[in-house]
């Protein structure tokens, strides 16, 4: 088995960050990379698949959106060329923009349906393969050098054949933003659970019942971390949904759950940290994170130190 396809889920508005989003296709925001390049964040979130073997990538988007990403890179890559030639960085960016728009392709979610509608728009593009399916909003540092969230997640589905979702022990007052499961601990494993059970934005009450993983620190449960790695029965389990739902919202989630008890299905406490950026502060701790795990962490360091110094002066 080989994984060469990726999904990016990137319909949603982005409402969190207006107004900007308003104007710009949120996923159009930049952020300056490991690398140091400032890039736009659904760039970076491609490259991360690219840099785990990803040979193709499809970007779930709203109506007309992809007409306007395509449009906004060619304009990126226009600029650049005109105002920085013969810049070292200026080029990497050019290749990199060039390797991008020839690997990427649309599919359009015509009405909001929901996470689980959204992904099933890839199902043409995947065409019966095991794919790597990563949000639009997040960005993902990993704890382990030279070896990216995305590439752990794709190692462990190619070991056991089947499909792995990513997930982060998490305190408790935070579950109910995020899809939560538990499971059972594989024998002589590390952090890889047989999952049984999968709640979306669960109470804590009901988590305390229902979702209490052994092993685990008091209070922290099991939680989605934004990156998942399918098999291609998801899609059938997902159509059949749509069909019994028509015209209602799809989660993703309740399809998981399905997909849990017909066939083998782990999760992989990920080595890494998420950063959702269309949360409050979102965009600057995605940057803090990126600047700290790259090439201008010195820069940021001293950044960031003289601007407590002078926030501590004026206090």
């Amino acid at each position: 088995m080989k994984i060469k396809k990726a999904v990016i889920t990137a319909a949603a508005r982005g409402s969190r960050l207006y107004p900007v989003a308003d104007t710009v296709q949120k996923a159009m925001l930049p952020i300056i990379d490991t690398d140091g390049i400032n890039k736009p964040i659904i760039q970076i979130i491609a490259e991360e698949a690219f840099a785990s073997g990803i040979e193709e990538v499809c970007i779930v988007c709203a109506p007309n959106d992809d007409k306007r990403y395509i449009e906004s890179f060619k304009i990126l890559q226009a600029s650049i060329g005109d105002s920085y030639k013969n810049s070292c960085w200026a080029e990497k960016q050019l290749a990199a923009i060039s390797n991008f728009l020839n690997r990427v392709s649309f599919a359009v979610q015509k009405e909001p349906l929901g996470y689980g509608h959204s992904v099933y728009q890839a199902k043409e593009f995947i065409n019966g393969e095991p794919f790597l399916l990563l949000l639009g909003d997040y960005l993902y540092v990993s704890d382990i050098k030279g070896r990216k969230c995305a590439q752990q997640l794709i190692e462990l589905a190619l070991k056991e054949n089947c499909s792995v979702s990513a997930v982060n022990p998490t305190m408790e007052y935070l579950i109910n933003k995020y899809g939560t499961l538990t499971g059972r601990l594989l024998l002589n494993s590390e952090g890889i659970y047989q999952i049984e059970k999968i709640i979306e934005k669960p109470s804590i009450s009901e988590a305390e019942l229902e979702l209490h993983t052994p092993g685990l620190r008091v209070g922290y449960y099991l939680c989605f971390f934004g990156m998942h790695l399918f098999m291609p029965s998801v899609f059938s389990i997902l159509e059949d949904d749509i069909k019994k739902n028509t015209g209602k919202q799809i989660l993703l989630t309740p399809a998981l759950q399905k997909l849990a008890q017909a066939d083998k299905y782990l999760a992989l406490e990920m080595k890494g940290t998420r950063y959702d950026t269309s949360k409050e502060f979102g965009l600057l701790n995605a940057q803090i994170a990126l600047g700290l795990a790259g090439n201008i962490k010195d820069e940021l360091l001293n950044s960031l130190i003289q601007l407590l110094a002078e926030s501590a002066r004026r206090n």
